[in-house]
């Protein structure tokens, strides 16, 4: 069983972001979180289990020294099991506490097993686990419905309950992560679920060596850095991806684009690929690619706007995302290797003993 962890130390990242501006951050995310749980878009908006994991996470990373980020990352996890499908998924769309849409889409279904085991890692909390495991195993079995004829994902439930009829390598890409997560909370509960090991390398097979099974979406540059940063694609071959398409998505002193073909950049996406550079071991890159988006950051509250149109120089869309901020956290404890749950995106544990 994990341990908890020793003496937390302050998560800042020097030269970048001190502790008390990253706690401000977290801030945001526990002041926009609902009565029931739930943590939106931005206060008064919708909320969608993806986002609201990666809120968790961050809010679960500050929590080690700001005890009422840690109840609310707890409020967040208890949420999901209130708000689960029969069927094991969750619905795409929530607004203030009733689903907005039939449509369940996989990748929803399958992060809260990251967040699980993220949780359990900074937190030691082996009872919590414990509690929640329904959660991971039925999202991730509601995933394992969805195969398709060659093992890969196909990305939603409709809403007449059908399967979807394509398969999407992002959404691929955070599957696999979170089946690597769901397998080892599972050994780490006297669980063990080979199959979701086993379903979890097909999918590494058919990302690393068939991307033309998935619909074409490469002017996304999540395509381009997912299959990085949900642990599929690594070493040299991460190396040399992340090479190719580098002059295409990154803006220097900018930030990340979303899309190739529109002048926008995201501190989310920025915040993405710095974790995928942090698994590489390029560090340096990233905190230059994170000091990059700093721009979006307002220095009032410590909130992130979602991106900038650098072509009318302005903010766009007039939003500030939680899972935005979150991203951010998120990103300097993987460059830092602050807290235990840093490994969940740098993907050493799986070279580490069941216990540890």
């Amino acid at each position: 069983m994990a341990s908890t962890p020793s003496g937390p130390e302050a998560l800042y990242l020097p030269g970048v972001l001190s502790t008390d501006q990253l706690h401000l951050s977290a801030r945001y995310l526990a002041r926009s979180q609902e009565a029931d749980g739930a943590i939106p878009w931005f206060p008064g908006g919708h909320t969608d289990v993806w986002d609201h994991v990666e809120c968790a996470m961050a809010l679960t990373v500050t929590g080690l020294l700001v005890p009422e980020h840690a109840e609310a990352a707890r409020r967040a996890y208890l949420w999901l099991d209130g708000s689960r499908h029969p069927d094991g998924g969750w619905y795409a769309k929530y607004r203030q506490g009733r689903a907005v849409t039939e449509l369940r889409e996989a990748n929803h279904a399958a992060y809260p097993a990251v967040g699980l085991f993220h949780h359990l890692l900074v937190t030691g909390d082996t009872a919590f686990a414990e509690r929640m495991w329904p959660v991971a195993e039925s999202g991730l079995e509601f995933v394992l419905a969805l195969r398709g004829e060659q093992g890969e994902i196909l990305w939603a439930r409709s809403e007449d309950g059908s399967p979807g009829d394509h398969a999407l390598l992002t959404v691929c890409a955070s599957v696999h992560h979170a089946l690597r997560c769901g397998a080892a909370l599972g050994a780490r509960l006297g669980r063990e679920r080979p199959e979701w090991s086993a379903a979890a390398d097909r999918l590494a097979e058919l990302i690393k060596n068939d991307e033309g099974l998935f619909s074409d979406r490469s002017r996304f540059s999540m395509d381009w850095f997912y299959p990085i940063l949900g642990g599929a694609v690594r070493d040299e071959a991460a190396k040399a991806r992340i090479a190719e398409r580098w002059d295409t998505f990154v803006m220097p002193g900018l930030g990340v684009r979303c899309v190739s073909d529109q002048p926008w950049v995201t501190a989310a996406e920025s915040s993405e690929l710095v974790m995928a550079l942090a698994a590489m071991g390029e560090t340096e890159t990233g905190v230059r690619i994170l000091r990059d988006v700093q721009h979006l950051r307002d220095a009032d509250d410590g909130v992130y706007w979602t991106g900038y149109q650098f072509a009318e120089q302005v903010r766009w869309p007039v939003e500030r995302s939680t899972w935005t901020s979150a991203a951010v956290i998120l990103a300097v404890d993987a460059l830092t290797g602050t807290t235990p749950g840093s490994r969940v995106f740098l993907h050493t544990w799986e070279q580490e003993p069941v216990g540890v």
